[in-house]
C-alpha cells in the first residue's frame, strides 16, 4: 500500500470547512447526514457518564458548564441544562448560533453566553466552567489548534473541573481525512498524545454503545489537568439496551499521522470512499418541540 503526504495549510483546512457547514442547513439530517435517530441514544450515554463522574471521588460541581461547538444546542438542550445551573455555547457557524438562540427557549433561564467563534481563537474565561464538554467538533481542528485549545480550556477549569471529550475514533492506528468537509478522524493513540502534551490526565474513557455500525467508534473521554494520581481507566461502555444498533457496513479511508502536527498521509487506493462524518449541530424532536 503505497501512501502521499498530503501538507495542509491552516487557512485552507478552515476555510473550506466553514464553506462546507455554510451550505447545510442547520436540521438534523443536514448536520448528521441522516443519522439524527441516533441522538437520543447519544445523550443518554453522556448522561450516564456525567453521572457516574459526580459520583466519583473528585467530582466536579454542576454550577457551570461550556458547550464547545454547540451547533443549535442539541447538547445544552437535552444534556447541559439538565445537570448544571448555567451552560455557556460557543459556535464559529452564526446562523447555527442563531438558531440554537431559539432553540433553547424552553431553557433560556439556564442558557448564559453565546460565542460566534472558531474553536482555534476561543480563549475561555478562567477558572469559570466546571465541565468544557467538547463533541464531534476536535475533527476540524488541526493537531496544533487542538493542544492550543486543550491549554487554553485547562486554564477554563474551576477546582476538581473537567473536559469532557466525545469523539469519532478511527479502528485503526490511521488518522482518516474527510476532504468534503475538511476534518480528519484520529486513533486513540494520537489523541492520547495530544492530551498528553496538553498537560491533560485521561481520568476515564468510556465508548458509546448502540450506535450503527457503519459509524466510526465513539469514545468519551474526561480529561483533567495532569496530577500524578491520576491513572486513565477503561470503564464499561456506556450502553443503551432500548436502542437497536443496525447492521454492519463500514467504510473506510486510511491516511496516517506521524506527528503532532498539520501532516495527514492520504491512502490513494481508498481515496474514492464516502465516509460520513458527525458533526454536532443538531436538533432532535422532542416533547417540548
Amino acid at each position: 500500500m503505497t501512501t502521499e503526504i498530503v501538507k495542509i495549510s491552516d487557512d485552507a483546512f478552515y476555510s473550506d470547512g466553514a464553506n462546507y457547514w455554510a451550505e447545510i442547513p442547520a436540521t438534523v439530517d443536514g448536520m448528521l447526514g441522516g443519522f439524527g435517530f441516533i441522538s437520543q441514544t447519544d445523550i443518554k450515554g453522556s448522561k450516564m457518564l456525567l453521572k457516574q463522574l459526580f459520583n466519583s471521588k473528585t467530582p466536579p460541581g454542576r454550577k457551570y458548564a461550556l458547550d464547545c461547538g454547540a451547533g443549535i444546542g442539541r447538547i445544552s438542550k437535552f444534556l447541559l441544562t439538565d445537570l448544571f445551573d448555567k451552560v455557556d455555547l460557543v459556535e464559529q457557524n452564526a446562523a447555527f448560533l442563531q438558531q440554537a438562540k431559539k432553540y433553547l427557549v424552553p431553557k433560556i433561564e439556564k442558557v448564559g453566553e453565546f460565542y460566534s467563534v472558531g474553536l482555534q481563537n476561543f480563549q475561555p474565561e478562567a477558572r469559570k466552567y466546571d465541565v468544557i464538554w467538547v463533541q464531534w467538533v476536535i475533527g476540524h481542528l488541526t493537531d496544533g489548534d487542538l493542544i492550543n485549545f486543550f491549554i487554553s480550556c485547562r486554564s477554563g477549569l474551576k477546582a476538581n473541573g473537567a473536559i469532557v471529550v466525545k469523539e469519532n475514533i478511527t479502528s485503526t492506528d490511521e488518522v482518516e481525512l474527510d476532504r468534503q468537509d475538511s476534518s480528519v478522524t484520529r486513533p486513540v493513540a494520537l489523541l492520547r498524545k495530544i492530551f498528553d502534551k496538553a498537560g491533560l490526565e485521561c481520568y476515564r474513557q468510556s465508548k458509546q454503545t448502540n450506535f450503527p455500525k457503519e459509524l466510526y467508534s465513539v469514545y468519551m473521554f474526561v480529561l483533567k489537568p495532569k496530577q500524578t494520581d491520576y491513572i486513565c481507566t477503561n470503564e464499561p461502555e456506556v450502553s443503551d439496551e432500548d436502542v437497536q444498533s443496525k447492521p454492519e457496513n463500514k467504510d473506510t479511508r486510511d491516511s496516517h499521522s506521524d506527528d503532532l502536527e498539520n501532516v495527514y498521509n492520504v491512502i490513494k487506493e481508498n481515496e474514492n470512499c464516502n465516509f460520513q462524518t458527525l458533526h454536532d449541530n443538531t436538533e432532535v424532536p422532542h416533547p417540548e418541540d
